[in-house]
């Protein structure tokens, strides 16, 4: 079985047939999901997935991009929803850079960054951290705040297999998801050899970035195999052992998951 560590059946992509698709995933090898929030109503969305399916968790947080979204009633909210027993980690979170240019709008982020960060600390539950055009500061905050001690995995990961491992010394997972398969994705590939296979988590960040042979088309965790064969070929190994491991890897980042 695969373990998606990132989707977001919440969007409005998949109002047609979201029952369909989610009913169909167990029998097609899906074991688990982690549905992440991304604003305050998606995380309401996501929360009503996680009650409605056994197989899926939900992730809470306000994305960079959506930090109008958040204020202290909106960050209470959080805090009370981080108990839920269906709720696996406080996400997605981070910097974001390639939409917003405005230096004031990027110190909010940063802000909201390190509060996200420290509520996850304070609720003893794994990150899932959005880092986009925005490397430096990411790792600086990230080691600001201490974040070696708290657990987490840096979602689509698009920086250098450096700074990924890095990442890996803070204890922290690589999120890989479709854009491995794609021919121009050198860094990415390189990273996938390089970190550990410990450290590797499924991703698909769907309906977003569908992998070869699929690229264009709205992406669902019936991708995932097309991944994992990629990870496989880059690393010399099955395609079973990359999704066991990645399995595995899960389990002990997103420990509320059963």
């Amino acid at each position: 079985m695969i373990f998606e560590s990132h989707a977001h059946y919440d969007d409005k992509q998949f109002d047609f047939d979201r029952d369909e698709l989610l009913s169909s995933m167990q029998s097609s090898g899906i074991g688990r999901i982690i549905n992440v929030g991304s604003d305050y109503d998606a995380c309401k969305s996501t929360m009503d997935l996680a009650h409605q399916y056994d197989f899926i968790y939900g992730a809470v947080g306000i994305h960079p991009s959506d930090i109008q979204d958040l204020n202290e009633e909106v960050y209470k909210w959080l805090k009370e929803t981080a108990s839920d027993p269906k709720t696996a980690a406080i996400g997605e979170i981070g910097l974001d850079y390639y939409w917003e240019k405005d230096s004031e709008v990027q110190s909010r982020q940063r802000f909201w960054f390190s509060r996200q960060m420290e509520l996850a600390r304070e609720v003893s539950l794994p990150v899932i951290i959005h880092s986009r055009e925005a490397a430096e500061d990411t790792l600086k905050l990230m080691k600001g705040i201490h974040a070696d001690q708290i657990p987490g995995v840096v979602h689509c990961y698009s920086y250098s297999p450096e700074l990924a491992e890095e990442y890996v010394k803070m204890g922290y997972y690589i999120g890989i998801g479709g854009v491995v398969t794609f021919k121009n994705a050198k860094k990415l590939k390189e990273t996938v050899k390089r970190i550990p296979l410990e450290r590797i988590l499924l991703e698909t960040d769907c309906p977003y970035l569908s992998p070869e042979p699929n690229r264009g088309k709205r992406n669902s965790s019936l991708n995932l195999p097309y991944v994992a064969e990629e990870i496989a070929v880059l690393r010399g190994i099955s395609q079973q052992e990359v999704i066991d491991a990645a399995y595995e890897n899960a389990l002990q980042l997103f420990t509320k998951v059963k």
